[in-house]
């Protein structure tokens, strides 16, 4: 199964190289973990936000895919405003728990970060074949092949766990188990599913795993590949364009004045 899937129009971050596609996600990331501060990480969600308009995702499609860092965003500033670092007035105190200036800025922080770091990472993943993907990191990153084929079968299973649920869920039912009511019967029934779908993942990865070897994908002698994947001038372009947004990122916090490095 592929990431991107068929209903995604064509884009033109599509025809990136997949390899390209990561190292932009790396450079954005460790940029706006060398600090905390909401100055860094509004100003690439800005210019990440610029450039959504050739991910070739639709409103829904973004809005669905993204939705989880859209939920996590909002718990991580609510917890962070509790319960974080007290520095400057006290705007608000009930017993252990106090609301300062500097938490909500804290807050304010790890929330953009998290949208910051998370956004790019859906909507390059939802562009991105996971055969495009194995065959950049093995012919121009120059990762071992028996790695990387083996993360690239692992991966085509994940597809799978959603029609293995919906089926183990069938046949228990079909069978009477775990039909109990109340919020005891669906916590035994969720722990069933859960460990009936790890037997059978285990015995499919065995399974799996005992063909490729059979097939050679196991061997340690060069290889070669059906596809070949060429990082051109379009990629070092993409690259170019995330080492932009890392670099105004930190440039807009230090000139903002709200740069604190992490480690310092």
């Amino acid at each position: 199964m592929s990431m991107m899937t068929p209903e995604i129009r064509p884009s033109a971050i599509a025809r990136v190289n997949p390899v390209a596609k990561l190292a932009v996600a790396l450079l954005i990331s460790c940029a706006l973990m060398l600090s905390i501060d909401w100055v860094s990480a509004a100003t690439a969600l800005l210019l990440e936000a610029v450039l959504l308009a050739w991910c070739g995702l639709n409103a829904r499609q973004f809005w669905l895919r993204t939705a989880p860092v859209w939920i996590a965003a909002p718990f991580g500033i609510l917890t962070t405003v509790l319960y974080g670092q007290d520095s400057g007035a006290v705007l608000w105190g009930a017993g252990l728990v106090t609301i300062t200036e500097g938490s909500v800025a804290l807050g304010l922080a790890i929330g953009l970060r998290v949208l910051a770091i998370g956004i790019p990472g859906i909507v390059l993943l939802a562009t991105t074949d996971p055969t495009d993907l194995a065959d950049g990191l093995a012919q121009v990153v120059r990762l071992p092949a028996r790695f990387v084929l083996g993360a690239l079968a692992g991966l085509r299973l994940v597809g799978m766990f959603i029609d293995d649920w919906h089926s183990l869920a069938l046949a228990r039912r079909a069978r009477g188990v775990g039909d109990g009511g109340g919020l005891r019967g669906r916590a035994r029934r969720f722990a069933g599913l859960a460990f009936a779908l790890l037997v059978l993942s285990v015995r499919r990865g065995s399974k799996l795993a005992t063909a490729m070897e059979a097939r050679g994908f196991g061997s340690d002698e060069p290889r070669s590949w059906a596809r070949e994947s060429v990082f051109g001038r379009r990629d070092v372009v993409v690259v170019a364009l995330g080492l932009a947004i890392a670099a105004a990122a930190i440039a807009a916090a230090v000139l903002a004045g709200t740069w604190r490095f992490v480690l310092a």
